[in-house]
């Protein structure tokens, strides 16, 4: 019997510790986001009564919330402001659900976060200024949803981003020259959004630059001679704009790439064949309609 007493004792003992290992706050976000999110008719749901350290999704570390991966898991709502009362998360992924509203501001405070991923929702309203502070993130995914307004300037203060992937918004505005500040940046996407302006010559800074896709925008302006220093260049996809001039030989130089696209924009007719016979080059369009001209095109496709 005594036996059996204190085996219980220790059962509550250690049960009391792990239903206390994460704070009130953190786990009040949690139940918050639970509940914003009709989390009753999660794929996956959460037992509230239950330790969160079985809650699907959660990672921690040091009675700590450190990841939270509820992509697939049909997610619905408005995201909870006291999302950002878990400042220890290094991820937050909820790719592909039905989530709507604004990106909540608080999320600024999450200075330890590593990777966002809140893709293929329904989230509108604009990129808030306070993702400028997320120092630590590496990976920014935000493509699929409604966002709109501009790219805001912060941004240019992500100097440890490698991926920034906004395509298919509602974005407007010109890119921020800051992005120039963003030098760790291998992977920009900002294509089928409504992007104006021209090509910031800044863009010339991100030498780690692997993929640069700003297709189907509304760009102007000419392609500046700088992006030969993007000497890691491997995508350049800039069609269906409204770029004029000619195409510079300096993307000559970009001997890594190997896709080059161009199509649907006011091009200048000829290209230097230096520039198609790139040997690394294993897509490319080319279909431009001078504005000087009476509809006469030059057409140059290959796979």
């Amino acid at each position: 019997m005594k036996t059996k007493v204190l085996l219980s004792i220790l059962f509550l003992t250690v049960s009391n510790i792990t239903f206390a290992l994460v704070s009130n706050s953190e786990k009040d976000a949690l139940i918050d986001l639970y509940n914003a999110t009709d989390g009753a008719n999660w794929n996956l749901k959460w037992d509230l009564e239950s330790p969160i350290s079985t809650w699907h999704g959660v990672t921690l570390e040091e009675n700590k919330v450190v990841a939270l991966d509820l992509s697939f898991n049909n997610l619905k709502g408005n995201l909870p402001i006291n999302l950002g009362n878990l400042t220890s998360l290094k991820t937050i992924n909820f790719h592909m659900n039905k989530l709507t509203g604004a990106i909540p501001v608080s999320l600024g405070n999450l200075s330890e976060l590593e990777s966002l991923n809140m893709s293929f929702n329904q989230l509108n309203g604009g990129i808030p200024k306070t993702i400028g502070k997320l120092s630590s993130l590496n990976d920014l995914i935000l493509f699929m949803n409604r966002l709109e307004g501009s790219i805001p300037q912060e941004i240019g203060q992500l100097k440890n981003l490698k991926k920034l992937v906004l395509y298919s918004n509602n974005l407007n505005g010109s890119i921020p020259t800051t992005i120039g500040n963003m030098d760790s940046l291998e992977e920009l996407h900002l294509s089928s959004n409504r992007i104006s302006g021209v090509i910031p010559n800044e863009v010339s800074n991100l030498v780690q630059l692997k993929t640069l896709s700003l297709f189907d925008n509304l760009m102007i302006g000419f392609i500046p001679i700088e992006i030969g220093n993007l000497k890691n260049l491997e995508e350049l996809s800039l069609a269906n704009n409204s770029l004029e001039g000619e195409v510079p030989l300096e993307i000559a130089q970009l001997t890594k790439l190997e896709t080059l696209m161009l199509n649907n924009n006011f091009f200048e007719a000829n290209i230097d064949s230096r520039i198609t016979e790139i040997a690394t080059l294993k897509n490319f369009k080319f279909i431009s309609t001078p504005r000087d001209t009476k509809g006469i095109q030059n057409v140059i496709v290959f796979d």
